[in-house]
């Protein structure tokens, strides 16, 4: 116990959580000095803070198993918004069914689409040795122009057209807690035991750590390389559904920049942009920083474009530092 305590207080991971302390902490004090009626650190704010991360936290976590092999995905947003067109068509073609029927279709269909998706990204990569970044480069043009097609470029509103039921998948709560917070600490929790527990996620990280030595030892590389978008493309899809929830609508514009938004969150915890060094823990703790400055940013009356510059800013400047450990 006493080693793994050292461990982590030395690990960048321990690093990156100061870190997110400190930005709490500062975002608080400045609150505080220009509002009478600091509002940061009240429960009510805090706990919107988690619902707000949630649907980046599931992206991010797909998101850093693809870079960990030494991958990208710059298409999930466009897949998010494809799979939210088309849960929302199925439910309203569905409307007549039992509540639970309808919902199970949804999420098959939006599960099932995210990672077909996500095996063509990875076996066109795989197969044409074609790197990730121009394969998904494509697929985020394919998939938001299916999306726009396919519902001829409307949107459609889906409240009480659906059952009242698939409100509570992105809006509910239990235990005063956001139904959309659980479900991404879920795939958090899941996310760490299969990168650090299991055979795959060991093949994982050699993968982004040495390509070549790790297919010379036998491991079929490409076939971990597809897995591991099929997964990314499953977690898009699982947030599709909650967005769709949260929106009641069908949409087909939305989710531009939800890609970005998750590799910086990835970046940011720890993960190198060249594989096979990262946490899902650390990408939870960079979630949590995206989130908590553009919470305090919007708390403090920052302009919308000056939140970009500086969320912007933040991004770049955790790319640098990933430069310089790789130099080290």
């Amino acid at each position: 116990m006493k080693l793994s305590l050292n461990r982590f207080l030395k690990s960048q991971l321990f690093g990156i959580t100061i870190a997110f302390l400190i930005l709490c902490g500062l975002i608080g004090i400045v609150e505080s000095l220009i509002k009478t009626q600091p509002v940061f650190f009240k429960s009510v704010n805090l706990l919107n803070i988690l619902l707000q991360t949630s649907i980046n936290t599931i992206i991010a976590v797909g998101m850093t198993f693809i870079i960990l092999t030494g991958g990208i995905d710059l298409s999930a947003g466009s897949l998010l918004a494809l799979c939210n067109v088309l849960i929302g068509l199925v439910m309203l073609n569905l409307s007549t069914t039992g509540s639970f029927f309808q919902i199970l279709a949804g999420a098959m269909v939006a599960l099932f689409v995210g990672a077909m998706v996500g095996f063509m990204n990875g076996s066109i990569s795989v197969r044409w040795r074609i790197p990730s970044f121009i394969v998904t480069i494509g697929t985020l043009g394919v998939a938001r122009g299916l999306g726009l097609w396919i519902i001829r470029s409307q949107t459609e509103n889906l409240i009480g057209r659906v059952t009242p039921a698939f409100s509570f998948i992105g809006n509910g709560t239990i235990q005063g807690i956001p139904f959309p917070a659980i479900i991404a600490l879920i795939m958090v929790l899941a996310g760490h035991i299969l990168l650090n527990y299991t055979v795959l996620g060991r093949y994982i990280l050699a993968i982004g750590g040495n390509e070549e030595a790790t297919r010379l030892s036998g491991i079929r590389v490409g076939r971990y390389k597809i897995m591991v978008f099929v997964l990314g493309g499953l977690l898009v899809g699982l947030a599709a559904l909650i967005q769709t929830s949260r929106l009641g609508a069908a949409n087909p514009t939305i989710g531009a920049g939800f890609e970005l938004y998750a590799i910086a969150a990835v970046i940011i915890g720890g993960t190198s942009l060249m594989g096979g060094q990262g946490t899902i823990l650390g990408t939870l703790i960079g979630a949590l920083i995206i989130g908590v400055l553009n919470n305090g940013l919007t708390l403090m009356n920052i302009p919308d474009e000056i939140k970009q510059i500086i969320i912007g800013l933040v991004i770049i400047l955790a790319v640098m530092i990933d430069k310089m450990r790789g130099k080290k």
